[in-house]
């Protein structure tokens, strides 16, 4: 069976591992164009003469200033591939010369269009170097700023990632599926009166045991967990017979969504262990899964006895939370985790965003 795989890129750094954002987004070149704007009315504002033409100076100040920043984020854009392989030090001060370099070379360009214009007779050859070294100054100031913040947000979202991996790890850890006990000895049960099924339900209590031991993997795809939870009903189905039969409604679903591994057996435990089991004429387990607007909903009801509906919810609790934090730490807010008992019914729905995996 296939594992789900961590997306790399090739080269010696991945995406995720290089500190300086792709300047191609869109987002990115707004955050650019933004910053130079604030920066050209900070300059416009302490430049003398100021309130004599406020507006036109302002005007200047700033088409020199989103010159400078988009042709910067251009160059960035278009050599970040070469710089995710240098590594973060030697590729922070690649960056930090080509910002210089843009600015430089800008500078150059910017003077001499004045200085052949009419509209500024104030400009003469002897002011080129004031010009250039005021420029090259600023950006060396502002170019160190941004990539510094951009650092520090870089280690910042490592550490939260590597936290996040942690706590993921952690709950995962505590998976540890109560019907052990119960497999082994429906396995020995089955070891002479026909050992075909109980080499099957070895190997199936395996795999699930690889899956739920396996901390290599944050994310499965809804293929991967509905091949796990079937057999977990195997081997279930092996102990409880013709009292406990599954109705799979999962089509609404694409089999690529992303998900955290081990998602669906436990609430199928649950629904057993807490629901099933205790039913005398068993019952049926109710598996639904649709997705609308880009977001997957999946729905686990079960028959529960009247006199258990206490329980019922306190065993799940346990299982419950552990489903949702990892929920939450992979998909934020955006997902979600919500039971209900209702007329001897009990329902888990689950909502998160669809992420199809690679």
């Amino acid at each position: 069976m296939s594992k789900q795989q961590p997306v790399e890129y090739s080269g010696i750094e991945t995406v995720e591992s290089f500190f300086l954002p792709s300047f191609c987004d869109v987002r990115m070149v707004f955050a650019v164009v933004v910053i130079a704007e604030l920066l050209a009315f900070i300059l416009t504002l302490v430049s003398p003469g100021v309130m004599e033409n406020a507006w036109g100076s302002l005007g200047l100040i700033s088409l020199f200033m989103q010159w400078i920043a988009l042709t910067s984020a251009a160059v960035l854009c278009v050599s970040r591939p070469m710089l995710a392989r240098m590594g973060n030090r030697v590729a922070a001060a690649a960056s930090y010369l080509l910002v210089l370099l843009v600015t430089a070379v800008v500078s150059e360009l910017a003077f001499w269009l004045m200085l052949t214009s009419t509209l500024f007779p104030e400009i003469t050859v002897d002011r080129h170097a004031t010009f250039l070294l005021r420029n090259l100054t600023i950006s060396t100031v502002i170019a160190a700023i941004v990539l510094r913040y951009l650092y520090v947000q870089f280690q910042w979202r490592q550490q939260l990632k590597a936290e996040a991996r942690a706590r993921i790890q952690a709950l995962q850890a505590r998976i540890r599926p109560h019907f052990l006990f119960n497999s082994m000895n429906t396995i020995a049960a089955l070891t002479r009166s026909a050992p075909e099924k109980a080499e099957t339900a070895i190997e199936d209590l395996s795999d699930l045991f690889r899956a739920s031991l396996n901390n290599t993997h944050q994310q499965a795809t809804l293929a991967e967990e509905l091949i796990l939870a079937q057999r977990y009903l195997g081997i279930e189905a092996l102990r409880l017979g013709e009292r406990l039969s599954v109705e799979w409604n999962m089509d609404g679903v694409p089999p690529t969504t992303v998900l955290p591994p081990l998602i669906l057996q436990p609430l199928l435990e649950n629904a057993i262990y807490h629901g099933i089991e205790r039913l005398p004429e068993g019952g049926t387990i109710h598996v639904d899964g649709s997705c609308h607007d880009g977001r997957v909903t999946i729905a686990i009801s079960n028959p529960v006895a009247t006199e258990d509906n206490g329980e019922q919810q306190a065993g799940n609790r346990i299982a419950q939370e552990n489903i949702r934090q990892r929920l939450q730490i992979i998909f934020g807010d955006s997902a979600d985790l919500v039971s209900t008992l209702t007329a001897g019914v009990y329902k888990i729905v689950m909502h998160f965003p669809e992420t199809a995996g690679s």
